[in-house]
């Protein structure tokens, strides 16, 4: 059924191509009545791999370079950052922008993982189908009460006009995947563009002077200003990701080292973020186009947990020397 969802989303060929570079597990590939809450929820993944791949080319290079050598990519997580603040519009604040659409798919929050030195708390959602094998998002929201009250101002005058991307359409269609646990393909095509569209910009580019204002106390949330809540990274889960980063580096452009959980059991490393191009206004109304860091891919793999299966869960100090990638 997941691949009828995204040829009836996408069309046939980009469709193919797509499911081309991913493992996909195989009870969401089986003849169906409908499309049930988790093959939805595998194909907006799907969707959004697609359009990082399409804005970090160093994510591409590497998936072409593993399907050349018969490696399709593990979608491990996805993740991507909101900003808890009272001024974010007509968006629910932090977290809650994206957790009324996760919810609905079957996710819910498996851990919540603070995150002191980026002024930050992540939480970790986990599909209640099928834990393994549909994506995991981690969701991170950046706390603007720990800001000084000078950035607070910037950030209420840079997010306080966010609109809110989901339709009336759009959530009374999450409100029956909820409910019934599955749609009708025709319907569920035409609410995955509406949920692609929840990961995004929803506010307009920051002036230069406000970008660096925020830039000066905080890298992550700079980067909400330009980036929003698109995909940050998407993460492929390999079996050893140490050999594997020390043959990439001279390919691409690698994080010097792997993250090591407190556990030993979870392993992540990086390419570096993807250098963009944004339109900012200048002082004197001029626009000026400012390099700033994109969003990067990344490599985790995952040991066997003491209870069994793979260890799904994250590492606060991990993610803190991820997020660094992002640093301008």
């Amino acid at each position: 059924m997941l691949h009828d969802l995204l040829a009836a989303a996408l069309g046939a060929h980009r469709a193919a191509r797509l499911t081309r570079s991913l493992h996909v597990p195989a009870p969401l590939t089986a003849p169906a009545d409908a499309c049930s809450r988790g093959v939805v929820a595998f194909a907006l993944c799907a969707l959004l791999m697609e359009d990082l791949l399409r804005r970090v080319p160093e994510g591409h290079a590497y998936t072409e370079h593993r399907l050349l050598h018969g490696h399709r990519t593990v979608f491990d997580h996805g993740a991507l950052r909101t900003v808890d603040g009272p001024s974010t519009g007509a968006l629910p604040r932090g977290y809650l922008a994206v957790e009324r659409v996760l919810v609905p798919l079957g996710y819910a929050v498996d851990d919540t993982y603070p995150l002191p030195r980026l002024h930050m708390t992540g939480r970790a959602f986990q599909h209640r189908d099928l834990p393994a094998d549909i994506p995991q998002l981690f969701v991170s929201e950046l706390h603007l009460a720990r800001l000084s009250a000078e950035v607070q101002a910037v950030a209420a005058r840079v997010f306080g006009a966010s609109v809110d991307p989901l339709s009336d359409a759009a959530a009374a269609l999450l409100a029956r995947l909820q409910s019934d646990g599955a749609l009708p393909l025709a319907e569920a095509a035409r609410l995955l563009p509406a949920l692609v569209g929840v990961f995004d910009r929803h506010h307009a580019l920051p002036s230069l002077a406000d970008y660096q204002a925020l830039l000066a106390e905080s890298s992550e949330l700079a980067w909400i200003s330009t980036e929003g809540s698109a995909f940050n990274h998407v993460t492929d889960r390999v079996d050893d990701v140490q050999a594997l980063a020390a043959s990439l580096r001279g390919r691409l452009p690698m994080k010097d080292t792997v993250e090591v959980s407190a556990s030993g059991r979870v392993l992540q490393t990086a390419t570096r973020a993807t250098e963009v191009l944004r339109p900012l206004f200048g002082a004197d109304g001029d626009v000026v186009l400012h390099r700033v860091p994109g969003s990067f891919y990344e490599l985790i793999t995952r040991l066997p947990a003491p209870s069994g299966g793979v260890d799904l869960r994250f590492d606060a100090n991990n993610a803190t020397g991820i997020f660094k990638m992002t640093e301008a």
